[in-house]
């Protein structure tokens, strides 16, 4: 099983696995052009693709899109922002796939208003993926200048390749990971969906 390989191995798989999703390494090759400052490719798209490749099915199956973020804290306009996403479009322009890009230096203007609850400004792009709904999630991947493949993934690999999705209550409400989870049931019946915790767990935790 490769959640019991040694990390660094767990690191080789999961490359290996997803090189296997050809719309990813362009995407991922696509986005180093665009020299968007502390950028990752990130969230559904990579754990999806694990999930996919681990239950024999084609790579992009259920991908709905893939997501680039970046942090560029020296100017929240949205023209600022709007500019890389035009910029990614052109990038972009030949591929099956939606690809959206959003500065996470700005979330914190608009996060209340669509999911109820406020966002304390992010200080990197690592923190705004920590916050995301699900443990499983919390995954970062780019390609260096040299070649080299950056992971970021604070909560390790071992959930993404058994499957299971592990809720992370630090910002997004229950409604969300909920939604969320029984969307990815659909798709892939075979995970294991941990419950959020009761407000007393959560309580106990600190959070």
């Amino acid at each position: 099983m490769i959640s019991r390989l040694p990390l660094d191995q767990q690191l080789e798989s999961l490359r290996a696995v997803l090189s296997r999703n050809d719309v990813l390494t362009e995407v991922l090759e696509r986005t180093a052009t665009l020299d968007l400052p502390g950028w990752y490719v990130t969230a559904g798209c990579l754990f999806q693709t694990v999930w996919n490749v681990v239950t024999d099915r084609l790579p992009t199956s259920g991908i709905k899109d893939y997501d680039v973020f970046y942090f560029d804290s020296g100017d929240l306009s949205w023209e600022a922002e709007d500019a890389a996403i035009e910029a990614g479009r052109r990038v972009f322009a030949d591929l099956p796939a939606e690809v959206e890009i959003r500065n996470e230096a700005r979330v914190h203007l608009w996060y209340e208003g669509k999911f109820g609850v406020a966002c304390p400004p992010y200080e990197s792009t690592e923190a705004a993926i920590d916050s995301f709904a699900a443990t499983t999630c919390c995954l970062g991947v780019r390609v260096e200048a040299d070649g080299r493949w950056r992971v970021y993934a604070p909560h390790g690999l071992s959930d993404v390749f058994n499957l299971v999705v592990r809720p992370n209550p630090v910002l997004a409400p229950r409604s969300v990971y909920e939604a969320k989870t029984a969307r990815w049931q659909q798709q892939w019946p075979e995970l294991t969906v941990l419950e959020w915790p009761s407000r007393s767990v959560t309580s106990r935790c600190g959070g």
